[in-house]
């Protein structure tokens, strides 16, 4: 019981105690928060006016440097007006000095031109006086004529006119019969020595140059060492023979005849190269693709340098002199070309050589006649690589290369296609004549047969992707090379057949032509 209350009383104190601590605490608590919060109000206080201290002093410092900077500002701004003000000044003077400087060349010139007006009024005077005495002067002279005039009639019994005209008509019926007589004895003369004299000239012509003329052929022949050689030349599976074939262009005809090889082909020139190409290889003995490119370039370059050669040795036996290279050359080609089976150049040098002779004896230009007669032709080594006829491309080259208009006129005048423009181009004309007519210098067949070849390969260069086209086997094919990167396989089958249709059209040929395209592409590396 006293242990209950004891603990009743206890818990009252506690409840008691806990009441008034509360209390306490809450006091105390409430001073703490009062006395925290005025701290606080003084902290803030001493912030505010520690920040408005900051901002009047930074407000002040931007003031002052706003104000320095507005200065700065108002100081470059002056300066430079200052600069353009100086500069507009130095513009306005520079301008006031060059209107005094031309107003000064103005009043120069304004007294050049008085002083010019001054001179012209003087002169102009001057002109007048003059012109006013030579009209006196006239007058006095027209008067005097007039007065000789009456003074030469009173003494002839006729008029001026009447003395004139009757002096032309004398002076015209003295002519008249001068004329008739002196045209009367030309025509005399020329009827009896005419026909004797050109048979004398003619005939002493012929007889001094007879020269010697041979037919070319189409085919050369080659002596070989031994008929192995044969073998070596064919190649393994024919690749030598082939090489030199597409090489050359020509046809290498290996037969039964013994230690001989015949190479055939319609151009003179390639043949001539093929042919010395294999006289090189079969004596140097080493026969292989590579080595028969080599030689024949070569064998090329030499045929070239025997063309002028050949040119040069003509010029030399016919006396003419001043012949450009060119020129030169192209007589060189004539060696390799026939017209109607006659050497062309041998033609020409006869023909030259005839009319020089006959210019002599009529006492004409021998030099010009010469000239004329040995490019009479030049244009026929041309006709297979240029259109035209050979009179029209010997104009051309003749002109092009600085001639004589007399020696054109040879050129364009020897066929009668345009008027002869003296006698020497008709000399050059009958030499030409001599030259072609006379009995064996010509036939019709070889140059029929080297046009048609010539046609066939004219007709396969016109096509686009062509490199090179060799007509071969005496005209019965063609081989034609293509360029790799313009002619694909599909198009070389076409590219044939359109060939063929078109030899068939436009040329005349015996039994039938094989058309050959051949597209080769070629790898090439040096070993070093």
């Amino acid at each position: 019981m006293n242990s209950t209350a004891l603990s009743a009383a206890l818990g009252v104190l506690v409840v008691l105690a806990s009441a008034a601590f509360f209390f306490f605490g809450r006091r105390a608590g409430r001073s703490a928060e009062r006395e925290r919060q005025l701290l606080a109000k003084a902290t803030a206080e001493q912030t505010a006016q520690r920040i408005v201290g900051e901002a009047e002093r930074e407000s002040e410092s931007l003031r002052k440097s706003a104000l320095i900077s507005g200065k700065e500002e108002l100081i470059k701004l002056r300066e430079n007006w200052e600069v353009e003000a100086r500069r507009r000044r130095e513009e306005v003077e520079r301008e006031e000095k060059r209107v005094q400087d031309r107003e000064t060349m103005l009043d120069r010139k304004f007294d050049m031109l008085e002083q010019r007006e001054k001179d012209v009024g003087r002169r102009a005077s001057e002109l007048g006086r003059k012109e006013k005495t030579i009209a006196e002067r006239e007058q006095d002279l027209e008067r005097l004529v007039g007065e000789e005039k009456r003074r030469l009639e009173a003494l002839a019994g006729i008029s001026a006119e009447q003395a004139k005209a009757e002096l032309i008509h004398r002076l015209e019926a003295e002519a008249e019969a001068d004329a008739a007589n002196r045209l009367r004895e030309i025509r005399e003369t020329a009827r009896r020595n005419a026909e004797r004299e050109a048979r004398k000239i003619v005939a002493l012509a012929v007889q001094r140059i007879a020269a010697e003329q041979t037919a070319e052929i189409a085919v050369s022949a080659v002596s070989l060492p031994n008929d192995e050689m044969k073998g070596r030349i064919i190649g393994r599976e024919g690749r030598n023979i082939r090489a030199f074939e597409l090489a050359t262009g020509v046809d290498v005809i290996i037969d039964d005849t013994p230690d001989t090889v015949v190479v055939s082909c319609f151009d003179p020139v390639r043949r001539e190269v093929a042919r010395l190409a294999l006289e090189k290889l079969v004596s140097d003995g080493r026969i292989h693709p590579g080595r028969i490119e080599e030689v024949v370039n070569k064998a090329r370059r030499e045929v070239d340098a025997g063309i002028i050669e050949t040119g040069e040795q003509a010029a030399y036996e016919t006396g003419i002199t001043g012949l450009h290279p060119e020129v030169i050359k192209l007589i060189g080609r004539m060696k390799w070309r026939t017209s109607y089976g006659q050497n062309i150049l041998a033609h020409s040098k006869e023909v030259s050589f005839l009319a020089g002779i006959m210019a002599a004896e009529l006492g004409l230009d021998v030099a010009m006649a010469k000239r004329g007669a040995l490019l009479h032709d030049i244009g026929k080594v041309l006709t297979h690589e240029h259109e035209g006829t050979h009179v029209q491309l010997g104009v051309e080259v003749a002109t092009k290369y600085g001639e004589h208009p007399l020696v054109v006129n040879c050129i364009a005048a020897h066929h009668d296609d345009v008027p002869h423009e003296s006698e020497v181009s008709v000399l050059v004309q009958a030499a030409d004549a001599i030259s072609g007519s006379r009995p064996g210098a010509r036939r019709e067949a070889f140059e029929t047969y080297v046009k048609r070849l010539e046609g066939l390969e004219r007709i396969a260069s016109s096509y686009r992707g062509v490199d090179k086209v060799f007509a071969i086997q005496a005209g019965r094919e063609i081989r034609v090379l293509v360029t790799p990167d313009d002619v694909d396989d599909v198009r070389m089958a076409s590219l044939s057949e359109e060939i063929a249709r078109r030899i068939e059209a436009e040329l005349q040929y015996p039994g039938q032509i094989k058309v050959v395209v051949i597209r080769e592409t070629r790898a090439v590396d040096f070993a070093r």
